[in-house]
């Protein structure tokens, strides 16, 4: 008795939704802030109302490749929970060449809460993926902050400006930053601390490690907001 043959399952089935080979990408660099209760979101979640904010406003998103395709979308710097931004950067990808206006025009109509569109450039494809520069960001003090908590920043801030380089643990990796290159403002103003970090080619400080390194690693449990004020990109004058 003679058995059919059975042909292997072919694995070159191709995504129901792959978009035709050749099909444009433009991108574009949005700019904006997330304040209020959206500082609560995760980066997950962030980048999942974005993608429904593009929905809404009927984008021609370019869509990645495979079985489950996603709207090119790229953040070149996650925030942390619970951290304010007035300057965040997200770069995404249309299928459709848009002048930038129209797509701010058509952004700014979804008036999301916590969310503000400052801006939108279209960027070349050729320049490769957006890469973080450097930060600023602005602690606002802690509602019972005191002289005595004010001499003691500053007297902190006076030793971390004296030394060559700081440290930190994280995770069990100790991270170093030179203080004069990659921290090259920390300031405690009449009602705020003020920092700019610069990004290095390994890992690089954080807001929190400041805090921790200035011995204010409570502020926030005390009343303090940190904001993101200002991000720069590799690549591009300073923007804020």
């Amino acid at each position: 008795m003679s058995r059919t043959k059975r042909h292997p399952r072919s694995n070159s089935k191709p995504s129901p939704n792959l978009q035709p080979a050749g099909t444009p990408r433009h991108r574009y660099r949005v700019r904006f802030a997330k304040t209020g209760l959206l500082r609560w979101i995760s980066h997950r979640d962030l980048a999942n109302l974005w993608e429904r904010i593009g929905r809404r406003a009927e984008l021609p998103f370019s869509m990645t490749e495979g079985f489950n395709p996603k709207p090119r979308m790229q953040f070149p710097s996650a925030l942390s929970l619970g951290v304010e931004s007035l300057d965040e950067v997200l770069d995404l990808e249309l299928r459709e060449d848009w002048p930038a206006e129209k797509l701010l025009e058509r952004l700014q109509t979804d008036d999301q809460p916590g969310l503000t569109i400052n801006s939108v450039k279209k960027v070349d494809l050729a320049e490769g993926k957006s890469q973080l520069a450097a930060m600023n960001y602005a602690v606002s003090l802690p509602d019972d902050f005191s002289d005595e908590d004010a001499t003691r920043t500053a007297a902190a801030i006076d030793e971390i400006k004296h030394q060559r380089t700081v440290s930190i643990d994280r995770k069990g990796k100790t991270v170093t930053a030179h203080v004069q290159s990659q921290l090259p403002i920390l300031d405690l103003q009449a009602d705020k601390l003020v920092a700019r970090i610069v990004i290095g080619d390994g890992a690089s400080l954080k807001i929190q490690d400041i805090l921790d390194l200035l011995g204010a690693s409570n502020w926030p449990d005390r009343g303090a907001t940190i904001v993101r004020t200002g991000m720069n990109l590799k690549g591009e004058t300073e923007h804020s």
